[in-house]
This record gives structure tokens, C-alpha cells and sequence, in this order.
């Protein structure tokens, strides 16, 4: 199993808050370091504001040197497929193809609202999704020399030069709890399927519906879960109200405990089909919580 960080800096982050994370996860041998794409906090100020994904993973991809970047997920509203391709195909270059892409169809409305950005309706969302899809896996595959051409219901891309290209393959991740264009979209655009925040059981559910759409076609399956791991009650205590659950009944999903109650519920996930979990680290600032994850836990799952 991998084990990969993931921030919401949207809580509040500045980008060295970002890039410390991203060096402890480096440091603690983790595959990779992923945050959201959110441009309004959910909860609280949201000090001192957000910062833009991938000029962070930019950044990031100047100043580590093994881990992959990535989105988990990218909104589709936020950006044009053609110049969302040709961002990340830059960020390829900047780390020498160490970059991922999560792209989803968007849902909180309030950012939208808030920065001035359209929130069509939710049909229309998951069309914009999968153009963008489309386009974007086209450019890629669009031979250099050559034009890419697309006229789609809501894009339409004349004579594109497709540039510039992805050092080596960007890994592509769809998600979500959708039963039917959800498993379809993952199937035929992904290469990893990712089920977020879910209880084991339906984590299984999610992994099990894409697994069959696929027929056979081999997908990476994941999980985002939030974590709170503590040396002892104390330290687990004080993980859990960070994260805003209530300590003595946290939720059936979610990876709390000491590090042996968390691997044992990672062992729960791989047995439902994840072998991949992002790490939901909701206090960026906790880089010992980090470190006790990688000295203790993460070698605990590798042969999963």
C-alpha cells in the first residue's frame, strides 16, 4: 500500500506552510504529496487566503526532488481544459514528470459565488468534465508537429499546436460516489480511481462499481481518509478535535488512533480493494504528526 499526504490549504496556508509539508513528506518516504483545489475556506477565517494549486505544485516541483505532485481534485470550473493542459504539462517539466492530475466537475458553490467564477448545474458540470477530459488526454496525445482539433458543446479548440507536452504520462484520478457516469468517466479517462472519506464498506461499494464497469481494464484504487494518530490517548485526543470530530465518537470512517489502531484499519482498506491512501493532514503545522506517520506507520502497510 502507499501512503501519500494530502492538505486542504484552503483551512489556511501560505506556500512555505505548504512546502514544509511537502519536505516532511519527502523526508518520511511517502510517494507523494497532494492538496485540494479550493479557493474558500469551509470553516473559520481562512487566514491569510488561499493559495492557486498549481502555481503551488509549481513551486513545489522546483524545490523537492522524488515525491509526486498532485491535485486532489482540480475543479473543472476553474480553469480552460487547453490551458489546464498546457499547466500541467509545464509543472511535468518543472519536476521531470512527477505530476498527477485529480479532475472533478466542482461543488461548492459559495467559492464560485465568491471569486466570480460560473457554477452551471450539475449536468452541465459533468459535461464540462468530460470535454475537459477529452480535450486535455488529447493534447497530450496530439504527436508534436501535429494540430489538435475539438468542437465540442462547450469548447471548441481550433488548430492547437498541443503545447507543450508531459514529460512521461500524467496519471490521471476521478473520484467520487456517482453510480454511473462517474464509474464510466474513471473507466475511460483514468488511471486511478479514488473513493474519498468513505467508511470501509462503502469505500468497497465505490471501488467495486468502477471495478466491474472496467472490465478487466487495470485501475489504481484509493481512498482519501482524514487521520489523527497519536503516540498515546492524550496525543490522539488532540489530533482528533483538530480535525473537528468529537474525540470519544470520531466516526466509523477516517484513520484514528495509536499507530497500531491505524494500520490496522489501513489493513481494512487494502482488504477492500484500496492500495493507495491519501492522509488527510488537517493541521499543516503538526510536522512531528507527519514523521510519527512515516517512522511508524507507513513502513508498517508497505507489503500490502
Amino acid at each position: 500500500m502507499q501512503l501519500r499526504t494530502f492538505t486542504e490549504p484552503q483551512f489556511g496556508a501560505t506556500y512555505d506552510d505548504l512546502l514544509a509539508v511537502a519536505q516532511a513528506t519527502e523526508a518520511g518516504g511517502f510517494d507523494a504529496f497532494f492538496r485540494s483545489d479550493h479557493f474558500l475556506t469551509m470553516g473559520g477565517d481562512g487566514l491569510p487566503g488561499p493559495t492557486d494549486a498549481w502555481l503551488t505544485l509549481a513551486g513545489l516541483a522546483r524545490e523537492t526532488s522524488r515525491i509526486n505532485l498532485g491535485t486532489l481534485v482540480t475543479s473543472a470550473t476553474f480553469r480552460l481544459p487547453g490551458v489546464l493542459a498546457a499547466s500541467v504539462a509545464q509543472v511535468s517539466q518543472m519536476s521531470g514528470g512527477r505530476v498527477e492530475l485529480g479532475l472533478g466537475s466542482g461543488w461548492y458553490e459559495q467559492e464560485h459565488t465568491a471569486y466570480g467564477v460560473p457554477f452551471p448545474s450539475l449536468a452541465e458540470r459533468f459535461e464540462r468534465l468530460e470535454e475537459q477530459l477529452e480535450i486535455i488526454t488529447g493534447m497530450w496525445a496530439t504527436p508534436t508537429g501535429e494540430l489538435f482539433q475539438h468542437q465540442g458543446k462547450h469548447y471548441s479548440l481550433a488548430d492547437c499546436p498541443a503545447l507543450p507536452k508531459p514529460v512521461t504520462p500524467v496519471p490521471i484520478i476521478v473520484g467520487g460516489w456517482g453510480t454511473k457516469r462517474t464509474p464510466r468517466l474513471a473507466v475511460r479517462f483514468a488511471s486511478e480511481f479514488n473513493v474519498p472519506f468513505g467508511t470501509v464498506p462503502d469505500v468497497q461499494a465505490g471501488i467495486d462499481r468502477v471495478r466491474e464497469a472496467a472490465g478487466g481494464r487495470q485501475l489504481v484504487y484509493s481512498t482519501a481518509q482524514v487521520v489523527a494518530c497519536g503516540r498515546d490517548a492524550a496525543e490522539v485526543e488532540r489530533r482528533i478535535r483538530v480535525t473537528g470530530r468529537d474525540p470519544q465518537q470520531p466516526g466509523q470512517d477516517g484513520l484514528f488512533g495509536t499507530p497500531d489502531e491505524v494500520i490496522a484499519r489501513l489493513r481494512e482498506f487494502a482488504a477492500a480493494g484500496a492500495s493507495r491512501v491519501y492522509l488527510q493532514l488537517l493541521d499543516i503545522h503538526d510536522l512531528d504528526h507527519i514523521d510519527l506517520l512515516a517512522r511508524e506507520v507507513l513502513p508498517a502497510v508497505a507489503d500490502l
